[in-house]
């Protein structure tokens, strides 16, 4: 009789495996690439969509407070408008500020504050544009000094230019401190750097119309009780204001013995 013939071991062999694994791999790892760059790729567009979001914000605050910022002429010590260009670029007035301004709680009643927005080195030797506030004619904390309101990190350019109305165009010096200027141009660049070292630049330019001007010497000086023009007194026509170069002209009283009508 024939023996039967013996079946044979179903399953893999060797060769067979290791083909196997090396597809499996390939598959894995062009996952895990694709994966990868989605990451990188999500985290870039996350760093620049904050980048823009924080110049956008520290130009809303700076916009914020020129439009408030107010200046008197006679005491144009307390008021000057200074502007500084360059690597430390500098911008201080004095404004006055509603309470939803950031950081007006520390500060109560004291809502007339000169402002001072810098570039300053931060972490990292990155430069960061920070906020320090002081009420009028009084002295910076320490507080404020050292731990400042910091609006923008990264900070590459934070320039300024002003409206000048003499020559009718841009400048970048305001020497005239002792007045307001009509309009502000201000650019705020940030960069930031993603896992290649690859930098990018988030750059934002606004401009901002003051709505105020400086207020002339003649209406801070003090006027006469119960004189003509004073609020609540009624004026008296052919009357000068005190500091209007017109000079006061005094009426007749009225006669005390009135000749009778015909």
């Amino acid at each position: 009789m024939k023996p039967l013939p013996r079946p044979r071991p179903h399953g893999f062999t060797m060769i067979e495996i290791m083909v196997s694994i090396a597809i499996l791999s390939l598959v894995v790892a062009a996952i895990y690439s694709s994966w990868t760059a989605i990451l990188r790729a999500s985290k870039v567009g996350l760093e620049a969509a904050a980048a823009a979001q924080r110049s956008r914000i520290a130009l809303q605050t700076i916009e914020d407070s020129l439009t408030t910022a107010g200046l008197f002429v006679r005491n144009a010590d307390y008021y000057g408008f200074l502007v500084e260009n360059g690597s430390e670029a500098t911008l201080s007035f004095v404004a006055r500020l509603p309470k939803s301004f950031p950081r007006s709680g520390r500060f109560g009643d004291f809502d007339l504050r000169r402002l001072t927005f810098s570039v300053e080195q931060g972490e990292h030797n990155a430069n960061d544009l920070v906020l320090r506030q002081q009420p009028l004619v009084m002295d910076l904390d320490e507080d404020e000094q050292n731990y400042p309101l910091v609006l923008a990190r990264n900070v590459k350019e934070f320039a300024m230019e002003l409206w000048d109305a003499r020559v009718g165009d841009w400048v970048d010096e305001w020497q005239q401190t002792n007045q307001l200027p009509k309009l502000v141009k201000i650019t705020l660049s940030l960069k930031h750097t993603d896992n290649r070292s690859a930098q990018s630049v988030e750059e934002v330019t606004r401009v901002i119309a003051l709505t105020s001007s400086g207020v002339p010497p003649m209406f801070q000086s003090p006027m006469m009780p119960n004189a003509p023009g004073t609020p609540g007194v009624p004026g008296v026509p052919g009357v000068g204001l005190p500091g209007s170069g017109q000079p006061p002209v005094i009426p007749s009283p009225p006669s005390l013995n009135p000749q009778p009508r015909p």
